[in-house]
């Protein structure tokens, strides 16, 4: 057991950098510098990322999460001409009811409307726990006003402004529903993805739509203390089954990112005295913190995250 010290919020933080951010990903997203790091010998080098190839061995699982980042940031107006941000987090109804994040919410009243582009219009008819509002927008469906005129979100860290869209999405995103990119996976190319599979290692993929929960950062000295919010994740049967094969025969399975990682641990069993997956969806507030004892990841490939953030 842990010490409460072990807890205390100021063991995540460090001095943060911001000039040495990346603000656009390389054109060869498999060119960027990567850190080993074995933990069992406590060593660390530096290499290439396209390199992790030699870091994989036949027969071990590689879990990447296929969700699509949508343009979840659009901008509205009151009656008197005040613009507003806002972050939409999740559909809540198919009859037009959204729950966001307001920039400077405290301009807007309940019952207030707010006229966007195309002609669409919402109305806030609740504020929630944490900065959180619900909208109910006309006409309902909004597909057009997020797809013509919505704007990538982006973390607090990139400042400039993304000139390609598809520079914020992996490669192999499919399933639409994310607010915030599962980074990890953007340095994956098609050619290297079929490097890794020519290797032997298996190529699985599940669904983690990344929401509030994967940019929210820790505020509580306690980081127990701290409420996780809830994300959706679907594991597919096949994936499911590849993953419990390599655990069934002791192969390593590596999760890529933090978001695949939560998904993973949060369907985890015991099946003939050996850890294994459950397929299907749902969501999941599982936080992970020291002391933790994983069952399924046996490594991860991650980025660097910024301090006192739920990802470290």
């Amino acid at each position: 057991m842990f010490m409460k010290e072990e807890y205390n919020l100021s063991n995540f933080g460090y001095t943060f950098p911001p000039h040495l951010v990346a603000q656009r990903p390389l054109k060869k997203r498999d060119q960027a510098r990567v850190l080993i790091v074995d933990r069992k010998l406590g060593t660390f080098r530096e290499s290439v990322f396209k390199d992790i190839i030699n870091f994989l061995k036949e027969g071990e699982v590689l879990v990447l999460n296929n969700t699509k980042v949508i343009r979840a940031k659009i901008f509205g107006k009151k009656p008197t001409g005040a613009r507003l941000e806002f972050l939409l987090l999740k559909e809540i109804d198919n009859k037009g009811k959204w729950e966001a994040l307001i920039k400077r919410s405290k301009r807007l009243k309940l019952e207030e409307e707010v006229i966007f582009e195309g002609g669409f219009k919402a109305k806030l008819v609740e504020k929630t726990s944490q900065g959180k509002a619900i909208l109910e927008f006309s006409p309902p469906s909004i597909r057009t006003l997020i797809e013509k005129y919505g704007e990538m979100p982006l973390p607090p860290y990139i400042k400039e402004e993304l000139k390609e869209a598809n520079y914020y999405q992996t490669v192999f995103a499919k399933k639409e529903g994310a607010v915030a990119a599962p980074t990890a996976g953007l340095h994956f190319t098609p050619s290297l993805l079929k490097e890794i599979q020519r290797k032997g290692v298996k190529v699985v993929y599940l669904t983690l739509h990344c929401g509030l929960a994967t940019f929210r950062p820790v505020k509580t000295q306690d980081i127990r203390e701290h409420p996780m919010e809830e994300e959706y994740f679907c594991i597919p049967k096949e994936t499911a089954s590849v993953i419990n094969e390599a655990k069934l025969h002791n192969r390593r399975v590596i999760a890529v990112g933090t978001t695949v990682v939560r998904a993973l641990e949060s369907c985890a069993q015991e099946k003939e005295k050996k850890p294994a997956i459950i397929p299907g969806e749902g969501k999941t507030s599982l936080y992970i913190f020291p002391g933790y004892k994983f069952k399924i990841v046996d490594a991860l490939i991650t980025n660097f995250h910024t301090p006192y953030s739920t990802n470290l």
